[in-house]
């Protein structure tokens, strides 16, 4: 993987399912806005047309194998970098993206169990300059999954978000500019104490 050597910075926000992490990419969003700053937010799977078939996927809709799913996500991932993050990183703009590649490889390791070969299709790819990685217990997100949704997508049962949450702690020891965060406060605070992070990296 490369780093990113445009002017513009790139922050992503990870974790499981129901454990906060869109809720703190939209106020990082705000918070870098605030301060006078360009910023965009972005997701994946993307709003793109593979984005749209990995949804389709998540939500059951078909059912593509394990190695078959992965590859659309490497090449929604692809599109996602050739498109829209570069193209913004160029021009200063900070991009703040809502799930990446360490997403992928923590929830694909439930149906590919080969970490070499995940990463290898993610290897060509940009690092972010800084990952967030929300720290809240499985039970407590499949419990917010349950009040919000009248269905549970395909990674979405407690065990597996248990093994995912391993997957994602063993990856995050891989890659420079990660931290975990406590996912379990007040958002606020959570957001308070991300801010206090990228605010000088962005200065940089």
């Amino acid at each position: 993987m490369h780093k990113n050597t445009h002017p513009g910075k790139f922050i992503v926000f990870e974790g499981l399912d129901g454990s906060g992490n869109s809720t703190q990419a939209d106020l990082l969003l705000r918070n870098i806005v605030n301060s006078g700053v360009r910023a965009e937010l972005t997701k994946e799977p993307t709003n793109f047309l593979i984005g749209g078939l990995i949804r389709s996927a998540l939500n059951n809709d078909w059912e593509p194998s394990p190695e078959c799913l992965q590859m659309l996500f490497s090449a929604d991932r692809a599109h996602h970098l050739s498109k829209q993050i570069p193209n913004l990183l160029r021009k200063g703009v900070h991009v703040i993206c809502d799930r990446y590649f360490l997403s992928t490889i923590a929830f694909g390791l439930l149906g590919v169990p080969d970490e070499e070969w995940l990463l290898a299709i993610n290897r060509r790819f940009m690092l972010p300059d800084v990952t967030f990685i929300m720290k809240v217990d499985p039970k407590i997100c499949s419990e917010r999954i349950a009040e919000r949704r009248n269905t549970v997508e395909l990674f979405e049962r407690e065990e597996s978000l248990k093994t995912v949450w391993g997957n994602y702690e063993r990856l995050a020891g891989k890659f420079d500019s990660v931290h975990i965060i406590d996912g379990e406060r007040d958002r606020s605070v959570i957001s308070q104490e991300i801010w206090s992070l990228v605010e000088p990296i962005l200065k940089t």
